[in-house]
């Protein structure tokens, strides 16, 4: 069994007894390979976003998050090379980081197969131009959505004045022009789309923003009307 085959192998193995834990030793027997190689395949799992985490005690181990997981899903090589195509656009969104996670995901949950099938495509597929070169977003601006803390950052306004700000984030607002972070103003006094690359400084809270709805036309920007995402497609 080779190493991608195992990792998927240990996680259908850790879902099927959740949560009750499988020992790193019962784990290297079950698979055949050394206690030290089964603690490393956690290690890598844990980096990709798996839920797994160690039980301590005599009758300890792995455990795994059923909630939080799902079942095998199959990609085909085109649909693997159709979102690698999709997460290129992604340069500079505050997305970046999330989909090159996603991306190392479809693949280990690929068969060997269908994965060298889908890199063979990718260096068929060919793109004219250089990518944009885009400072990356701050990890903290994209985790202050979810989790609702309070941000405080150094913004600088198109006539070049800088101030110091604290704001409720509500969420990002993409454009042909760039990404905004779509935000309850506390200097201003309402809500402001904010150039993430006119963001100078930016450092999270501990203070929980309150919950704000937010309407399409409570939203001042240059391009238009506003569409929300839909997962839909």
């Amino acid at each position: 069994m080779n190493r991608t085959d195992r990792l998927y192998a240990i996680v259908e193995e850790l879902r099927a007894v959740a949560p009750r834990p499988r020992s790193a030793s019962w784990l290297a027997d079950r698979f055949e390979v050394s206690r030290r190689t089964i603690e490393r395949d956690i290690g890598a799992l844990q980096q990709t976003g798996v839920p797994v985490w160690a039980e301590p005690g005599r009758t300890g181990g792995y455990c795994l998050d059923r909630a939080r997981t799902l079942p095998p899903v199959n990609f085909s090589p085109d649909e693997a090379v159709a979102v690698a195509v999709a997460l290129g656009g992604l340069a500079g969104t505050p997305f970046a980081p999330a989909g090159s996670t996603a991306l190392r995901k479809i693949l280990a949950a690929m068969r060997d197969d269908d994965a060298t099938a889908a890199h063979d495509l990718a260096a068929r597929v060919h793109l004219l131009g250089a990518p944009p070169r885009v400072p990356a977003v701050p990890a903290v601006l994209t985790d202050a959505i979810s989790a609702r803390r309070v941000l405080r950052l150094r913004y600088t306004d198109r006539a070049g004045t800088a101030t110091t700000r604290d704001v409720e984030p509500l969420g990002f607002v993409g454009s042909s022009t760039g990404w905004y972070l779509l935000a309850w103003c506390r200097l201003r006094d309402g809500i402001r789309a904010l150039r993430l690359d006119r963001v100078d400084r930016v450092t999270a809270t501990s203070e929980r923003a309150p919950h704000r709805t937010v309407r399409p036309e409570d939203v001042q920007v240059p391009d238009g009307d506003l569409r929300t995402l839909t997962l839909l497609g």
